[in-house]
């Protein structure tokens, strides 16, 4: 179906080590640039695409109309100012780059959009700032006027709104909060998808349902053991899992029913992993999988359990967060995940090469979006599309 359809192109902003980009690249997307300001990242973008669709550059001062006809604009904001590890300054920081999005939707004028952030965007002491987003990607010819702050400028978009007197381009804007083990992702994230579409084209799209449940995982450990056996291993108890989670198996044990939950189980870490040889410090079996000494585990910090999702990789602002990039065994053993291994739990292709220091490397791979989520979504995006 794609093969006879033309090519969508994008323009991806923010672009990281290329998670997302990764994703849309295999939903049939053509990229025309991956903007993005970190050295780094950007060496691991040259690597693994065409250096001529990299541009090492601050936002602030792109030109977004030297880019013609693009049909998707895509990328995820800095979000420090809104994590819930971070500052959470949010719109009076000036890592805020909401604005510059804004910007490239209004100059661009793509067919649609998708942009990823941190949950913390949702929480309640930003909620007026997150619909003050949400109205300026959907009218995006109303710009901020040079006396104004974001509070006027809100005030004048919710007059816009109510009134119905606007004939400039709007766009149908939408968001969620997924969890990427809900998508198959050995990895609990939590992250807001905000996704729109040119209000001209009348495409109606919705978010992919969820295809893989938490309940089917403890099914398969707890009730039928297919886990177990398919991994040929001792079943393990529940005492390496969490309170809730030791709660929801006994449930589940008190009131069996004849038929497993609908969908897929969650993936684990090693259902990921689990078949790679174990890191040496010499990197043998790959250079990104190299055995790193260290890792020790305090409260709230005890690494993933190995079958369960993994925990979160995350970036950090000083280096490596030691509780969220360490693998958990059933032995109580810990050990930070590889490079190699990271990549795993975030989706990326083995063949898909992070360039930088170990702790550089998990620094890209905790910004990044899991490709096959972008996927996920950036593909049902296109089929709409093209059904339409």
């Amino acid at each position: 179906m794609m093969k006879n359809n033309p090519k969508i192109s994008c323009l991806e902003l923010f672009a990281g080590a290329g998670g997302l980009a990764k994703g849309i690249e295999l939903s049939g997307i053509q990229h025309k640039a991956l903007i993005e300001w970190n050295k780094d990242a950007c060496k691991t973008l040259t690597y693994n695409y065409s250096k001529n669709l990299v541009y090492h550059t601050d936002i602030r001062s792109l030109q977004f109309d030297q880019f013609d006809n693009v049909d998707m604009v895509a990328g995820g904001p800095p979000c420090q100012p809104f994590s819930m590890g971070g500052k959470h300054q949010g719109n009076i920081d000036e890592r805020d780059m909401f604005p510059y999005v804004c910007k490239a939707i209004s100059i661009s004028r793509p067919k649609f959009f998708i942009f990823e952030n941190v949950k913390g965007l949702l929480r309640k002491s930003f909620r007026c700032y997150f619909e003050y987003i949400i109205l300026r990607l959907t009218y995006p010819d109303i710009d901020i006027k040079p006396s104004e702050d974001w509070q006027e400028h809100l005030i004048r978009l919710e007059n816009i709104q109510t009134s119905g007197k606007y004939d400039g381009v709007k766009y149908q804007a939408t968001f969620r909060l997924v969890d990427a083990a809900n998508y198959g992702i050995p990895q609990r994230r939590e992250r807001v998808f905000i996704v729109g579409i040119r209000e001209d084209l009348n495409i109606n799209w919705s978010f992919p349902q969820e295809t893989h449940s938490l309940d089917a995982l403890l099914w398969s450990q707890f009730i039928s053991g297919d886990y177990w056996e398919r991994h040929g291993i001792k079943p393990s108890g529940l005492e390496n899992l969490d309170k809730r989670t030791q709660q929801r198996v006994e449930q589940l044990i008190q009131h069996p029913t004849l038929f497993p939950p609908p969908l897929k189980p969650w993936k684990t870490v090693r259902d990921e992993i689990g078949e790679l040889p174990k890191p040496d410090p010499q990197g043998s079996f790959n250079s990104e999988h190299i055995l790193r000494t260290g890792a020790k585990a305090y409260p709230g910090h005890t690494g993933s359990y190995i079958d369960m999702p993994s925990k979160t990789l995350k970036a950090g602002d000083h280096g490596v967060p030691g509780g969220e990039n360490m693998i958990r065994y059933e032995d109580g053993q810990i050990r930070y995940y590889t490079t190699f291994e990271a990549k795993r739990i975030q989706t990326f292709p083995d063949d898909y090469k992070i360039v930088g220091s170990w702790t550089e490397a998990m620094r890209q791979i905790g910004n990044a979006v899991p490709v096959k989520l972008g996927h996920y979504i950036a593909n049902s995006l296109t089929q709409t599309i093209y059904m339409s």
